[in-house]
């Protein structure tokens, strides 16, 4: 299901008939200018269909907006996401890198849409629906690793994080393996695992993200059981970067950390 945050959606619905109202082009000339059928451009337009990030970048060109469409997806976007996450999202958005550790899971940024379910649906509190929502997000939020400029991205997991499987989970492990090797062998994104003979190490503690900016400055994230805090004081980064040096010299390279997941993979294909 579309998640979408209905007062900027209807917005958007609003301005898309406006401006092609405006251009003076009908639904079927329209349609064949954004390279889809008339009757998508109805849907789109009345509610009937989600709108998703293609049709509004291409509705942009078109119309010559100068990205207007996109910039209210991303407000449409953000309002979707819990209060507290969303200064995370505007320093995750601009990063020209990001290092990120994660005891137990894999990253949000790198799950795939069947292991994120997965994952939300241990929240008894979230209904179908929000849990939907949350899937839809994180798949959103992942867009900034295939844009035109993705950040660097350097992720280390501990070994239990991509060993963690049950009854009926198999396949879905497998997919996630499988797209933790697509990713790994992009050149902007390094994964590495840290062994399990590896016992103790400083990221035992919990994980964190930092994102560092274009002009050199870092912040960092922390997520708790009751929501996540941004990390920008100069002690605070100090520590979440000294930990990040720990916990990524304990890791294997990257070759290696592709060379174990992908042995993994073959206990669960």
């Amino acid at each position: 299901m579309e998640s979408e945050s209905v007062p900027t959606v209807e917005l958007i619905r609003a301005q898309l008939r406006r401006m092609r109202l405006a251009a003076k082009y009908s639904q079927e000339e329209f349609g064949r200018l954004m390279h889809y059928s008339a009757s998508m451009v109805s849907a789109v337009e009345l509610g009937q269909r989600p709108i998703d990030l293609p049709f509004l970048r291409r509705a942009d060109t078109v119309l010559d907006t100068g990205g207007l469409f996109v910039a209210l997806w991303e407000l449409a976007r953000r309002d979707r996401e819990p209060v507290w996450f969303q200064p995370w999202l505007d320093a995750e958005r601009s990063a020209a890198q990001l290092r990120g550790y994660q005891p137990t899971l894999v990253p949000g940024l790198l799950q795939t849409e069947a292991y994120a379910r997965a994952v939300l649906r241990t929240d008894g509190a979230l209904t179908d629906e929000r849990v939907e929502q949350r899937v839809a997000n994180r798949l959103d939020r992942q867009a900034i690793l295939t844009r035109d400029d993705p950040p660097e991205f350097f992720a280390v997991l501990d070994e239990r994080a991509v060993r963690r499987t049950g009854e009926g989970y198999d396949a879905l492990m497998a997919e996630q393996l499988a797209h933790l090797v697509e990713c790994a062998e992009r050149p902007h994104i390094s994964i590495h695992v840290i062994p399990t003979d590896v016992v103790f190490h400083i990221g035992q503690s919990g994980p964190f993200i930092l994102a560092r900016s274009a002009e050199g400055g870092w912040v960092g994230h922390l997520e708790t059981q009751l929501g996540g805090f941004l990390v920008d004081s100069e002690e605070g980064l100090a520590a979440l970067l000294s930990r990040w040096d720990g916990v990524r010299n304990e890791a294997l390279s990257r070759r290696q950390s592709l060379d174990l997941i992908k042995e993994m993979m073959k206990q669960w294909t």
